[in-house]
């Protein structure tokens, strides 16, 4: 039998409730699927009898009978029933006394059933008992919802993603970085694009994967999709890539088969770090071959604050909740100020995000901010669409 987990546990302990206090000789949670009746949670002290994880046609179920209508709830002995007698169960193992209740989720389906039957019938087994029953198929439904949960939410994610991966991964544009100063095109930033219909932000679709373990495979696909551009634009390419994933040997092996001197490695301040050591050790190789390191996001939290330390990048993008509407305020100057100083410091280039007016542009090149991009110059675009200067534009 499987190692049960803590929810499982919690289910045996009621159905073992359930048993005692009706003097059965069985006690079990099965899940229904429409088909297949799976019997999820075994309670019985009796040797060599079901284990969790059997299953059996749902459509020879005593509780498929009795969701049907065709059985009682209560069946004090099952003999006196012939549509019972007619059902597997009656004759081996030959169960004689049965009780069935529904076990319904807080959105009102029913998952399965919550029973408990003997080998010898029991005239005691009364409504006030299937009372009981209900109760405790109540427990283990809020026991249960929230694995439920998680595997509705994650087969429907696996439905959404497994095609998209099959099919190579996220579609990947490029959005220009721009010298403020000139106007000229010196860089790109690779940024994946989701089927419209998801209506959900790059984000929350690469943190949607990692709930089913397929980030770092979406991560890959998406930077060799980056990779691909270099031949067909200049300057360089900035591709993001969450610490996790940086660690795994398919991402070292991709980034390792790239022209480095071309690419600029974002990663973002909403990750965690949790080993800088492995980080080093795997950045180390690659910066020698020409790779620059990015930590993106920075001033959207501390965090940033930390990479910056431990791992002296040669670029710093600001976020751009800092950026946008930086013209205008009094407080913002002061923080970008203070992180191009740090830059400085640590011999970073400072590139803002976010940049969405001229006169945004301008109060950063005036407060030592070197690069910029953001709608003020273009959206992210395919590698065609790409212009080499950009000059003062209306906002797109």
């Amino acid at each position: 039998m499987k190692q049960r987990d803590l929810a499982a546990e919690q289910v045996a302990g009621l159905l073992r409730t359930a048993r005692r206090s009706l003097g059965l000789n069985f006690a079990f949670l099965s899940r229904m699927d429409g088909t297949t009746q799976h019997l999820e949670v075994v309670d019985t002290p009796l040797p060599k009898f079901v284990l969790d994880g059997l299953e059996r046609a749902q459509d020879t179920s005593f509780c498929q009978a009795i969701r049907d209508g065709r059985l009682p709830s209560v069946m004090p002995n099952v003999k006196d029933f012939p549509e019972a007698m007619k059902l597997p169960a009656a004759r081996m193992p030959r169960i004689r006394s049965f009780i069935s209740v529904p076990v319904v989720l807080s959105d009102g389906s029913v998952y399965g059933t919550f029973c408990a039957g003997g080998f010898t019938a029991d005239d005691k087994l009364s409504e006030r008992d299937e009372a009981l029953m209900t109760v405790l198929a109540h427990a283990a439904a809020v026991i249960i919802e929230p694995d439920i949960t998680k595997r509705r939410r994650n087969a429907e994610l696996e439905q959404r993603f497994l095609p998209l991966i099959d099919a190579g991964g996220p579609a990947v544009l490029l959005q220009p970085i721009i010298d403020l100063a000139t106007g000229r095109r010196v860089g790109a930033e690779a940024l994946s694009r989701f089927p419209r219909q998801w209506n959900a932000a790059p984000d929350t679709c690469f943190a949607d994967a990692d709930l089913i373990g397929e980030r770092d495979r979406l991560e890959i696909q998406a930077l060799r999709s980056a990779a691909a551009h270099l031949e067909r634009v200049s300057g360089y390419v900035a591709m993001n890539v969450s610490p996790a994933t940086l660690l795994t040997g398919p991402c070292q092996e991709t980034l390792a088969a790239m022209p480095l001197a071309r690419v600029v490695l974002e990663l973002s301040e909403h990750d965690p770090v949790e080993d800088y050591d492995a980080l080093h050790a795997v950045l180390a190789p690659l910066r020698a071959l020409g790779m620059r390191l990015a930590i993106d996001d920075v001033g959207a939290g501390f965090s940033s604050l930390r990479h910056i330390v431990a791992t002296s990048p040669d670029v710093i993008k600001l976020d751009r909740s800092i950026v946008t509407g930086l013209g205008d305020d009094r407080v913002l100057p002061v923080v970008v100020r203070s992180l191009t100083d740090l830059a400085g410091a640590v011999n970073a280039v400072v590139v803002a995000e976010g940049v969405e007016t001229a006169a945004d542009a301008a109060t950063l090149a005036t407060l030592g901010v070197s690069l910029g991009q953001g709608w003020h110059f273009d959206k992210a675009v395919t590698p065609e669409e790409l212009r080499e200067l950009y000059g003062v534009m209306a906002p797109v």
